[in-house]
This record gives C-alpha cells, structure tokens and sequence, in this order.
C-alpha cells in the first residue's frame, strides 16, 4: 500500500522556527545526525508515563513482572521534508486497539538486542526490510504503566523502502511531517480519569488522527534528546 503523507496548515498550527532548526527538521538526514551526537552525550536515566504521575509509579497498572521491548522510530526523507512513518493499529487487538503507534513489540531471547527487535517488529507489522533502515541510536528506556521498558530506536529510513502493512495487526501506515511533531507547540498535556484519580500524558493531535499516550510520550523524548 502507498503511504500517506498528511501536511496540515503550517502556518496556522505551527509558529515560525529558526532557520537552523528548521533545516535539520526539514532533513532526515541533518536531523539523524544531530540526534546521533546528542545521543552521545544524553543522560540515558529511565523516562516514561509517570514522569507526567509521580504518585503512580512507573509500573502502576502492570499485573506481571515488567517485560522489555523496542519500538522503531523511522525518520524518512520525502520532497515535502522530513516525515515519521507511525501506524494505526487494528480494532480487533486485544491491545491498545485502533491507537496510533511505532512499530514495535517485546524482545525475543533470539533477537539482537533492541535494533534487533525493532528492525523485526517494523518488517512483521510494516514489511519495512531492515537493510532499509539505518539504525542511529537508542534513546533512553521508556517506561509504561502496562509494564513495558520500551526501548526506543531511532532509525533512518530509504526512501525507496517498500512499506505493506500486515492486516492481522496494522489498519494503515501513513507519516507525519518532522516539523509538526517535533514543535512542541503541537504537545500538548492532557489527562483522563483512570482508577478514580486523574492520569496524565501527552497527545499530538494531527488532523483527525489523535497521537497519544505512550506512542505521544516517546515521540516528547524524542523532541527532548534532539530538540532541546
């Protein structure tokens, strides 16, 4: 299936960003390598969902031991710039069903560490081959509330790389202009009454495509390792 490449009105959503920043948005490849170098010097302390609910724990909802997982953050380049390739999973998962998300998934003992798993996960749900992807670096763990710690592994992809979404998980692929998600204008904090008590977290809104939870929390760490 062709990818869908969604640009919202910039100049009503997003305010103007210095002309440095702006190129390394508007490239995959400028933008790769800034991560890259400060990727090098981050401090990798764990982040996650109860950065935003420190009354929660990281774990709060998990009824098992935390398992460990990666997500691929693929970063394309495309004529109209830079893009993030992200999926809507299907209604019919047992999980976080129809909700906006990075291919990913749990580690396996035979993979190859977290770029292992992610390159796996993105070509099972995506058909994205890892030769076509360029892994960068990972980001600092990502901690959930369900009892994940997601790894999140930022990679670049071809241009040229053949994308087919696998029905049995994915409802459709489609990108997100750079610029958009990584203006944090566009993050905005939100929360839902979850347990009697508030829960906070981060939504991306684009359209009508409502970015949010864990996928908008990793997408926020993202914007802080680079952006900042």
């Amino acid at each position: 299936m062709s990818l869908e490449i969604e640009r919202e009105r910039e100049a009503r959503t997003t305010p103007e960003l210095s002309s440095d920043m702006a190129a390394v948005l508007d490239s995959a490849e400028a933008f790769v390598e800034q991560a890259r170098l400060r990727l090098a010097l981050a401090a990798m302390d764990e982040v996650g969902d109860h950065i935003l609910n420190p009354d929660m724990g990281p774990f709060a909802f998990a009824k098992r031991p935390p398992r460990d997982a990666a997500v691929l953050i693929p970063v394309v380049d495309r004529p109209a710039g830079a893009s993030i390739i992200l999926t809507r999973r299907t209604d019919h998962l047992t999980s976080h069903a129809g909700q906006i998300s990075l291919p990913g998934g749990k580690i396996d003992p035979e993979d190859d560490g977290p770029i292992g798993a992610a390159l796996r996960e993105a070509n099972e749900e995506i058909g994205l081959e890892p030769r076509a992807v360029r892994p960068v670096g990972v980001l600092p763990t990502y901690l959930t509330g369900s009892g994940y710690r997601v790894a999140p592994v930022l990679g670049l992809v071809s241009p040229q790389a053949s994308i087919s979404a696998n029905p049995d998980e994915v409802a459709e692929v489609f990108e997100v202009p750079l610029r958009f998600l990584m203006n944090d204008v566009n993050h905005h904090r939100q929360s839902r009454i979850f347990a009697g008590k508030p829960r906070y977290f981060y939504a991306m809104p684009y359209g009508e495509r409502y970015i949010w939870g864990v996928t908008a929390g990793i997408l926020r760490l993202l914007h802080d390792t680079v952006c900042r």
